[in-house]
């Protein structure tokens, strides 16, 4: 009984004493993109990108990152964009555009950010998706999710990523130590894709 009471404390805890004012992060539909800084936000499969040439009204485009990580503007053919910052993409794409256009500029502008996104399941009160635009760790996120449930066994957190080549690994999390300041390298920034579980 006493470790059920113990649990349910940590849970209330975590739903408490987190503050996620300090980052972007939402649970459903795209998220808004105006506070995206060129030169900081690594783009993802699912993003939606603005891409205008200035004085060539027929090269502005709104282009996806398809799920191979790539996108296509007139000119410049087929350019891989995952893990990119909007402002490497406005260089490469000056930079095969300026073969046919003397002196271009283009503009690059981040539409939507679908790409980014963790996934948060098991006992905690909003299980779901969350989509962020800065980077966000085990804390945070478990804070979006509205915090562990009563019962939630919040010591045997887990999280899951897959690598590139496939393989999956796992993240070992205990809350109690974490929010006792023991443990801290637990609190990992997540990837897109990473899947937390709250058993």
């Amino acid at each position: 009984m006493h470790t059920l009471q113990s649990r349910g404390r940590f849970g209330a805890l975590l739903f408490a004493t987190l503050l996620v004012s300090a980052f972007n992060a939402r649970a459903e539909g795209p998220l808004p993109a105006a506070q995206v800084t060129a030169d900081s936000y690594r783009l993802q499969p699912g993003d939606v990108l603005e891409i205008s040439v200035w004085k060539e009204e027929s090269l502005k485009r709104e282009v996806l990152v398809r799920s191979d990580g790539g996108l296509s503007f007139p000119l410049a053919g087929d350019l891989s964009v995952s893990g990119l910052t909007p402002e490497d993409v406005r260089h490469e794409l000056e930079a095969r555009l300026g073969k046919f256009i003397p002196d271009v500029t283009v503009s690059v502008a981040v539409q939507q950010i679908n790409g980014n996104q963790v996934f948060v399941v098991g006992r905690v009160n909003k299980p779901g998706v969350f989509k962020f635009d800065r980077p966000v760790d085990v804390m945070q996120v478990l804070s979006l999710a509205g915090g562990a449930t009563e019962f939630a066994g919040v010591d045997a957190i887990r999280i899951l990523r897959r690598s590139p080549d496939g393989r999956q690994h796992t993240f070992d999390f205990a809350y109690s130590d974490v929010a006792r300041g023991r443990h801290l390298e637990q609190n990992i920034v997540l990837k897109s894709g990473d899947t937390v579980v709250v058993p």
